[in-house]
């Protein structure tokens, strides 16, 4: 049976993740669906995407004419959108993970904030970002955006908001329709595969200077905002920094650039890729986050004491970083490929260590003014899904702050030279997340139990692969 015809209103957000109202002609957003109707009609839309990430942060919607979406309609998709693994199988029910017994449908609530244009769409197109609401209009506990929603309220009803500021690392890569093909870097505009030791080259960058261009002309019309873009380690391994804001906002952008940054390298004929590691012997791609906490009332950093010095609050939030964050690895680095990133010696921390300015660390604290002082998380791929890796790394901080958590000593000297402190797999990293009772009460039993599930069928579909390395040194010596 079809849901029942309503008319769609913007979903409520939580306090914590209010906005200022865009202008009637800004590029990105609206107040209000009189304003979204003008909106359209200004610029000819003649379609409109309605979309929303999945537990992978894959968009996932429906697209209809622009003239049904400001009308009297209804959007639904089936719950088992929220219970399929990567590969679009389903994994077997267990005691905690469970499908509903009826699919039923989830209705997609817009958030006109989010209305902006497709600039790579040959017709006039618009897509907004949808929140996920039941048949009664009450919120979905286990999707993405409002896991993050649900911590962002926590934070509220302190009296302080989140800041923060990813930064997304990303290969491109030569077109490759051959899964057992291995990859390797595109040509450059001089004809030539780039080779890595580039880091923070301009030359590196100008290779690729035309997909560049239409990374920001995409960027512009969508009125997202690129902080600085530059060349890393890898071979055509670029990374894009973001403006600090809300985490709401922030994990919208972070969708929606991933997305951007894949059509702009298609226009080009080659591939952009946010695989932890897809090449070997090769840096792997983060998701680092910068996180700072501001009281609301006062709009000073918590971080920091009147006299400028760091506050208990600070080092609380270290210490909870410290202590839960190695169980809530399966958010941060979500599959099988994302463990081999983690690995040591490869430009990436592998321990659960602090410091200032120490890039040997997963907790690294950049040198600020007290104002500016933060914590960057330098464990999550870019792989993440970035509503649930925001969404991870500030609980585990807030947890820190509610249950007065110490840290340890700063690191000094390179952390990675000792014992590995983080789940070496991905079904060790799903067990953590599991047995740590915080995170079953700030999270949610249910989602921890779907996320779960959803994460053990990747594991088993890709047992069912054989390896090169298997076939290279199985095949006749075993």
């Amino acid at each position: 049976m079809s849901p029942k015809k309503t008319t769609l209103k913007p979903a409520r957000n939580v306090p914590a993740s209010k906005k200022t109202p865009p202008e009637p002609g800004s590029l990105r957003g609206v107040a209000n669906w009189k304003e979204a109707a003008r909106w359209l009609r200004d610029r000819g839309i003649e379609d409109i995407e309605c979309i929303t990430p999945d537990l992978a942060g894959v968009p996932r919607g429906k697209m209809m004419p622009s003239s049904k979406f400001t009308s009297n309609t209804s959007l639904a998709l089936p719950s088992a959108i929220y219970r399929h693994t990567i590969s679009g199988e389903y994994p077997d029910e267990t005691e905690s993970f469970r499908y509903e017994p009826r699919d039923s449908d989830l209705k997609l609530m817009p958030d006109l904030s989010t209305l902006s244009v497709v600039p790579w769409e040959t017709d006039p197109t618009a897509q907004v970002i949808c929140d996920i609401v039941d048949s009664d209009g009450g919120e979905v506990p286990y999707t993405p955006r409002n896991v993050l929603k649900r911590i962002m309220s926590l934070y509220h009803e302190r009296g302080w908001k989140p800041i923060v500021a990813p930064e997304i690392e990303f290969y491109l890569v030569a077109k490759n329709d051959d899964p057992d093909y291995p990859l390797h870097p595109p040509k450059g505009r001089s004809g030539r595969s780039i080779l890595g030791g580039q880091g923070y080259s301009i030359a590196g960058i100008n290779e690729f200077d035309e997909l560049i261009d239409d990374v920001y002309h995409f960027s512009e019309k969508q009125g997202l905002e690129i902080d600085t873009l530059i060349h890393e380690e890898g071979p055509a391994q670029l990374e894009i920094n973001l403006r600090h804001g809300n985490p709401i906002e922030l994990a919208d952008q972070v969708f929606l650039f991933k997305r951007t940054i894949r059509e702009a390298a298609l226009k080009h004929d080659i591939y952009a890729t946010f695989m932890a590691k897809p090449m070997q012997g090769q840096p792997g791609s983060a998701m680092h986050i910068h996180q700072s906490v501001v009281n609301v009332e006062t709009g000073k950093n918590i971080f920091s004491n009147p006299d400028g010095s760091a506050s208990k609050e600070f080092f609380h939030f270290i210490g909870g970083m410290q202590k839960f964050v190695p169980s809530a690895m399966a958010m941060l680095a979500p599959y099988v490929n994302s463990y081999r990133r983690l690995q040591p010696d490869m430009s990436c921390p592998v321990n659960n260590a602090w410091g200032y300015d120490n890039r040997t660390t997963a907790f690294r604290v950049p040198v600020s003014d007290p104002q500016a002082r933060r914590v960057e998380n330098r464990l999550p791929s870019s792989d993440a899904n970035p509503y649930l890796a925001l969404a991870a790394s500030l609980a585990s901080g807030l947890l820190g702050i509610m249950k007065e958590i110490e840290p340890t000593a700063p690191t000094e000297d390179s952390a990675n030279e000792g014992s590995i402190d983080l789940p070496r797999g991905l079904l060790e990293a799903v067990a953590l997340l599991e047995d740590e009772p915080a995170f079953e009460e700030i999270f949610g039993k249910q989602f921890i139990g779907l996320y779960a599930g959803v994460k053990r069928g990747e594991f088993e579909t890709f047992m069912q692969v054989i390896s090169p390395w298997e076939r290279e040194f199985l095949l006749l010596n075993v």
